[in-house]
C-alpha cells in the first residue's frame, strides 16, 4: 500500500462523512438543546478539520531530502500529529468549561427519539471510520493516519456515553445535571486521546530503541550469511520515518585483514537494506 496515498484516502474519507455527521448531530444539539450532543458534534467536526490536515501534510513529509535536511522530511508526520493533538486539546477545554458552568447553573433539558437514533448511528461510523484509519495506520506504519484513527475512536466513545445518559434519562426523572456530566466526560474523552496522541509522537520524536524483535530478526538473518556468532551489540536506530538508519557493533576475530572484516560487514549491510528497508552502518570490533 502506497503511504503517501493511504494517508489521503484516509483523510478525504475522514473530512467527508465527519463533515455530515456533524451537520446532523449540530442539528440535533439545537433542537434539543443539549451541550452534550452539540460538543459531540464539534468533536466530529473536529475530526474533519484534523483530517484536512491529514491529507495536506502528505506534501510536507514526502518532500524529498534536500541540504539542508539530507534525512528527508518524514518527521512531518510527527509534528503533525501533535498538531492534531494541541486541537484536541483546546477543543475538550472549551467544553469543559461550558459543562461546568450549566451544572452550576442547574440547568437541564429533555433528550428526543431523534438523539437517540442519530447519536446510534454515529457510534457505529465512527467504529468503522477507526477500523478503517487503524488498518491503513498500521500497514503504512503511519503516525498521523493512527493519530487521526484515535480521534475517531475518542468520538465514538464519548458519543455512547452520550447515548447512555440519553437512554437513562429517557426513564428516570429529575436527572437535570445528566447533560452536563456527560458533556464533562466528552471533554475528559477528548484530552485522553490528545494526551496519547502527543505522548506517543514526542517520544518517537525523541527517539526510541529498537524493538527487541528487530534486533532477533536480524541476527536471524546474519546467521544465514555467516555462521560464526558475529555478537551484535549497540544497536540504534535512528528513524527520520521516510528514512531509517541502523548502527550497529560486530566482533570479528581480530587476527583477520581489514579487507576479510569489510567484506562481512558490507555483506550484512546490503541484507538490512534488502530485508529491513534500512541504511545500516556497521563499527567491527575485535574479539578478545
Amino acid at each position: 500500500m502506497n503511504k503517501a496515498k493511504a494517508q489521503v484516502f484516509a483523510g478525504v474519507l475522514s473530512v467527508v462523512v465527519n463533515a455530515i455527521l456533524f451537520g446532523v448531530k449540530f442539528w440535533v444539539g439545537l433542537i434539543t438543546g443539549s451541550i452534550a450532543l452539540i460538543a459531540d458534534a464539534w468533536h466530529t467536526l473536529s475530526d474533519a478539520l484534523t483530517s484536512v490536515f491529514v491529507a495536506f501534510s502528505v506534501k510536507l513529509q514526502t518532500k524529498k531530502a534536500d541540504k539542508e535536511h539530507p534525512f528527508g522530511h518524514g518527521r512531518w508526520e510527527h509534528i503533525s500529529a501533535i498538531f492534531i493533538a494541541f486541537i484536541l486539546g483546546i477543543i475538550a477545554y472549551e467544553f469543559f468549561m461550558r459543562s461546568i458552568e450549566r451544572l452550576n447553573d442547574r440547568e437541564g433539558i429533555v433528550f428526543g427519539t431523534l438523539a437517540i437514533v442519530v447519536t446510534a448511528a454515529s457510534i457505529v461510523v465512527k467504529e468503522i471510520l477507526t477500523q478503517i484509519a487503524f488498518y491503513i495506520g498500521r500497514k503504512t506504519d503511519n503516525a498521523v493516519v493512527t493519530a487521526d484513527g484515535w480521534h475517531h475512536r475518542s468520538d465514538s466513545l464519548s458519543s455512547i456515553v452520550v447515548l447512555a445518559g440519553i437512554v437513562i434519562s429517557k426513564f428516570v426523572t429529575d436527572l437535570w445535571w445528566m447533560d452536563s456530566v456527560l458533556g464533562i466526560f466528552c471533554a475528559l474523552a477528548i484530552f485522553y486521546a490528545a494526551f496519547k496522541i502527543l505522548k506517543e509522537s514526542i517520544s518517537k520524536l525523541l527517539g526510541e530503541e529498537p524493538k527487541q524483535d528487530l534486533i532477533n530478526k536480524i541476527n536471524e538473518e546474519v546467521k544465514k550469511i555467516y555462521k560464526e556468532d558475529l555478537k551484535i551489540h549497540h544497536v540504534h536506530l535512528h528513524n527520520y520515518v521516510s528514512q531509517k538508519e541502523l548502527t550497529l557493533h560486530i566482533m570479528l576475530d581480530g587476527n583477520k585483514s581489514i579487507e576479510y572484516g569489510h567484506k562481512i560487514a558490507t555483506a550484512v549491510e546490503n541484507m538490512i537494506e534488502e530485508k529491513f528497508d534500512m541504511a545500516a552502518t556497521i563499527h567491527i570490533e575485535p574479539l578478545e
